[in-house]
């Protein structure tokens, strides 16, 4: 019996594929799951303008979604995070806040297809890679920059701060007696 393929079948073929098998594999296993449909030919006929159809919107995404890299290339992603000693940051950045990130400046970009090359926990300049698959891919630079002043020297002037006046309290007490 052929029988046309509507989804991949280990050992059977991928989808679109026409097939023989054994009546009983099609009516008990593939038919059931709808796996595959009998091989007919108006079956025949609608599935090739099924595909046909379905190449020209893959066609057609793929076009858009390579305008798209051809603009993301130039862009530059740039965050503001606090950071401790070392420039090590209170966190990470994630794929997630890349492609938060890209969509706030106007591109549509789903987390799942940003690659970050190595963990980004450090203030500085970093390389990042958008995937749409099919080989179309572009490099981004994400910038880290630390948010506010520098957190070591906040702290120090305080505690000299502090040390001066507990130091002109003492003198007072010490003036008094």
């Amino acid at each position: 019996m052929k029988v046309i393929l509507k989804k991949d079948v280990r050992d059977l073929g991928r989808t679109g594929d026409m097939v023989n098998v054994t009546a009983g594999y099609a009516r008990n296993f593939l038919f059931p799951r709808m796996l595959a449909a009998e091989a007919t030919e108006s079956k025949i006929k609608e599935f090739e303008h099924w595909t046909r159809v379905a190449t020209s919107r893959k066609k057609k995404a793929r076009e858009e979604k390579s305008g798209v890299l051809e603009k993301i290339k130039k862009a530059t992603v740039t965050f503001k995070l606090a950071a401790g000693e070392k420039d090590k940051l209170f966190g990470s950045v994630t794929n997630k806040d890349v492609s938060d990130a890209l969509v706030k400046q106007g591109y549509e970009v789903d987390k799942k297809d940003v690659q970050i090359l190595e963990p980004i926990k450090v203030l500085g300049q970093h390389k990042a890679k958008v995937s749409f698959g099919d080989g179309l891919e572009a490099e981004i630079i994400i910038s880290v920059e630390r948010l506010g002043e520098a957190p070591a020297a906040a702290p120090v002037k305080e505690k000299a701060a502090k040390k001066e006046k507990a130091a002109s309290i003492e003198d007072d007490t010490d003036d008094e007696e």
